[in-house]
């Protein structure tokens, strides 16, 4: 029998995404848009399944749980391993802020000074999951995501490594759907808008 579907939901507009903020400890609540595209972003998943996840997991952080409320998921629990990336001593800083101190610095290419490394942020995507993959068998799941998380979940469900995750866009209160065929793992649905 197939595996059912891994539905991750980017979580919605917040106060600091609006200017690009690097917010990995932080916890900013979402804007008045946040919030509408999180009900939006409902009837997206609504689109895409006709099973309600019986999982749904969400960082602890305020935006996504906030956002999994505002569309309509119930979540089941929270889970550290999904916080987002800490980007150390760039908290708080936009990308422009961090380039005028260290020219070229990406969060996939150079050292967090202070923050995590990509190795373990990919240890964590791993941990996650394999923790989910034993659901799958039994029923869809949602993960309620950060955008630099995110991106490192799918490059790990591809079997690639966790810097590859700078390829994919994840917006705000956008959809990804993962799932795996006979030859391996598939990204079906990559950063679906909000409907």
């Amino acid at each position: 029998m197939p595996e059912h579907h891994l539905f991750l939901l980017h979580h919605a507009l917040t106060e600091w995404s609006t200017v690009g903020r690097y917010a990995g400890r932080a916890d900013p609540p979402l804007t008045a848009v946040g919030e509408r595209q999180a009900h939006a972003a409902g009837r997206t998943y609504a689109l895409m399944s006709d099973d309600v996840p019986a999982l749904v997991l969400s960082s602890p952080r305020q935006a996504p749980l906030r956002t999994a409320e505002l569309a309509g998921l119930a979540v089941s629990g929270t889970s550290d391993d999904l916080v987002e990336w800490d980007y150390g001593a760039h908290e708080g800083k936009t990308p422009a802020e961090v380039h005028d101190e260290t020219p070229g610095w990406t969060v996939w290419s150079h050292p967090v000074p202070d923050g995590e490394s990509a190795e373990h942020v990919e240890c964590r995507a791993d941990t996650l999951l394999a923790r989910v993959r034993d659901e799958l068998a039994r029923h869809p799941v949602a993960l309620v995501v950060h955008g630099d998380f995110g991106r490192v979940l799918i490059a790990r469900w591809l079997d690639l490594p966790a810097t590859a995750g700078r390829q994919f866009g994840l917006d705000p209160a956008s959809l990804t759907v993962l799932g795996r065929a006979h030859h391996g793992a598939r990204l079906l649905h990559l950063n679906l808008p909000p409907s």
